[in-house]
């Protein structure tokens, strides 16, 4: 598969059904999957690693899972806070579509899948997950990123991961220099998990 069609909107990619198990100390759950989507034949290290360490949800409000793909960070996120709801976001259709297939197969009614331009996205969240479409080029992230994080809701935070190997430190820095409060959470097997903590930004702001 070329690693352009999970962020096509409508992947050319042949379909070719699977099926991931996300195994996790707190939840487990049998997602569908498909070819044309992001990591179809196994659970990717790095969203493991975003499961697996970065902080609980709130219990409540709106969260973000920005490239949702087939939609295990969203699922996992809406199991752990099922009094919040979640909105998972992708611009490539078929992975909305398995998405949602997931959410109603877990049960998980708080699980909305849409478009990046669709009209009834929240304007603030909660928090922000995502193991970002780096392969979009390092201008077209940022400017993707830019777009998002700017919908953190006062004080909320983001979680990040991406791996060293395809710019994750350049990352870091980038977004210090956006002036984002951003730390490096953890690090594991190349991978490293940030963390954007809008608490201070937003007393700087604040009028």
């Amino acid at each position: 598969m070329s690693a352009q069609h999970y962020f096509a909107a409508r992947p050319e990619a042949a379909h070719h059904p699977g099926l991931v198990r996300v195994v996790l100390p707190d939840t487990y759950l049998e997602l569908r999957t498909d070819s044309g989507v992001f990591s179809p034949g196994r659970l990717d290290p790095g969203t493991r690693f975003l499961l697996e360490e970065a902080p609980a949800p709130p219990s409540e409000g709106d969260l973000l899972d920005l490239g949702c793909g087939y939609g295990p960070v969203a699922c996992v996120l809406a199991r752990r806070a099922p009094a919040a709801t979640v909105w998972a976001v992708d611009v490539n259709e078929r992975a909305l579509d398995l998405c949602a297939a997931n959410a109603a197969d877990a049960g998980l009614g708080n699980v909305r899948c849409r478009t990046p331009d669709s009209a009834d996205i929240p304007r603030r969240f909660a928090g922000i997950w995502s193991n970002p479409p780096v392969r979009i080029g390092k201008a077209a992230l940022h400017d993707l990123l830019a777009r998002w994080l700017e919908r953190l809701a006062p004080g909320a935070q983001a979680c990040l991961v991406m791996g060293r190997n395809l710019g994750a430190d350049s990352l870091h820095s980038w977004l210090a220099a956006q002036g984002w409060p951003v730390t490096r959470l953890a690090a594991r097997s190349g991978y490293r998990l940030l963390l954007i903590d809008d608490t201070e930004r937003a007393a700087v702001t604040a009028p």
